[in-house]
C-alpha cells in the first residue's frame, strides 16, 4: 500500500458519504498522534520553542494546503500550532483528510 504522504488529495464534489467506523480507524492507524473527534474531524497539536518557529510551520502547512487544494483549520499561538482537518463539503472525513495530515507530519518540527 502506498504511504498516505505519497498520495494526493482528491477534490470532494459532495454527494459522497463521510467515512465511518473501521475505515476511519484504519486510516487513523497510519498517522502518528492525530486524534479522531466524533468521527467528524482529526486534530493534532504541535509544540515549538517560540512563536517564529510555529509561524514558519504554519506557512509550510499553507504551501502544502495550496498545492493539494485542501485546507485545514490552523490555530497559531506562542509555542504551539493546532491543526484540525475535515472535508467541509460533506461535513465529515474523507481519505484526503488523512493524506493531508500525513503530509503535514512530514514538515520538520523540533519539539
Amino acid at each position: 500500500m502506498t504511504e498516505l504522504s505519497d498520495r494526493n488529495c482528491v477534490p470532494c464534489r459532495g454527494a459522497v458519504p463521510p467515512l465511518v467506523g473501521k475505515e476511519l480507524s484504519d486510516l487513523l492507524g497510519q498517522l502518528a498522534d492525530w486524534t479522531l473527534v466524533a468521527e467528524h474531524h482529526i486534530e493534532k497539536e504541535y509544540r515549538f520553542t517560540d512563536f517564529a518557529e510555529g509561524l514558519e510551520f504554519v506557512n509550510r502547512i499553507g504551501k502544502i494546503a495550496e498545492d493539494e487544494g485542501h485546507h485545514p483549520d490552523i490555530s497559531l499561538a506562542w509555542g504551539r500550532v493546532a491543526v484540525k482537518i475535515w472535508t467541509h463539503k460533506i461535513d465529515g472525513l474523507t481519505e484526503s483528510d488523512f493524506i493531508l495530515a500525513a503530509k503535514i507530519d512530514q514538515i520538520p518540527h523540533y519539539l
